[in-house]
């Protein structure tokens, strides 16, 4: 497969998961407090990335843990307690359509302080790709008041939207001496070890014992599909191309939100919807076009 299509093809799978995160998140904590949800999530998913780590021999060990230690405490403590609190208040339609707005503008900006260039074809990348996503949030509204509780849940998951932009460019930094899989394996129980005191504060883990096999299910796709899988997935992409553009994988987030809820829910979506889908796809792909000249390449099998 040509290098410059396997970076679009990566971005997509990793948002395909996240997509399919706000949908089983959403129905998980309608059966379970959210904070026990992201802690049983971590310990599962800390678990089977150390197993990965050590079948594969991967070093785990060396070089400044600070980069980590911060990742794990903004992109698993932050933006998980955060963004799962929010659901329990607001739709998991804001937050598919507003997290990955905000998160590509906000990495961009931070990352720029940190040294990453920002070409005038990852500009207009951006651009292209947010007027998608505003075309996309637009056409979803129905026009109805929005509630005092659904606003906090909107501005819980803008703080999470933050945290993970922070989490993205920390991620350029741990990756300078360690694997992708590296990276994670050491982020997340300290994502675990953080959010654990905080469930005590809900019903104490009492209830995890009574979790139907609906829960569990929403569970494990999250510690699996998403806190392993994808997360590994996103970070090659960091390492690959730099955080401003690995961002641009949320902008897919809601054109496959929609998509799901279409076939799973049976919505149905508006036309303006459908032609802000084309336009970010179309803003990700200019943002990617020219990664082979603009930026080094990654020596085959380096990630």
């Amino acid at each position: 497969m040509p290098r410059s299509l396997l970076t679009p093809l990566a971005a997509f799978c990793a948002a395909l998961a996240w997509s399919g995160a706000w949908i089983t998140g959403k129905l998980a904590v309608t059966s379970a407090p959210p904070l026990e949800i992201s802690t049983v999530r971590f310990v599962i998913a800390a678990g089977v990335l150390a197993a990965i780590a050590v079948v594969t021999r991967t070093r785990v060990r060396g070089g400044d843990l600070r980069p980590v230690v911060l990742a794990g405490i903004f992109g698993y403590f932050g933006y998980n307690a955060l963004v799962f609190v929010g659901l329990t208040m607001a739709p998991a339609a804001d937050g598919a359509l507003i997290v990955p707005t905000l998160i590509p503008v906000l990495t961009a900006l931070i990352a720029s302080f940190v040294g990453e260039r920002l070409t005038a074809t990852k500009l207009a990348g951006f651009a292209l790709a947010s007027i998608g996503a505003a075309l996309v949030i637009a056409a979803g509204q129905t026009g109805n008041e929005i509630s005092g509780r659904r606003l906090v849940g909107d501005i819980l998951m803008l703080g999470g939207a933050m945290c993970w932009a922070v989490y993205t460019v920390l991620g350029t930094i741990a990756l300078r001496d360690r694997s992708p899989l590296a990276v994670v394996t050491i982020a997340a129980p300290i994502g675990a070890v953080l959010l654990f005191p905080l469930g005590f504060l809900e019903k104490g883990y009492a209830d995890v014992g009574t979790w139907g096999t609906d829960v569990w299910l929403n569970v494990l796709y999250l510690a699996l599909a998403v806190s392993v899988a994808s997360f590994i997935l996103f970070y090659w992409i960091v390492r690959r191309v730099g955080a401003g553009v690995a961002a641009m994988s949320s902008y897919f987030v809601p054109i496959l939100t929609l998509a799901m809820a279409v076939v799973f829910l049976g919505d149905r979506p508006e036309p303006l919807q459908l032609v802000g889908g084309v336009v970010i796809l179309a803003g990700v792909r200019l943002a990617t076009l020219r990664l082979a000249r603009d930026d080094q390449p990654i020596p085959e099998g380096a990630a």
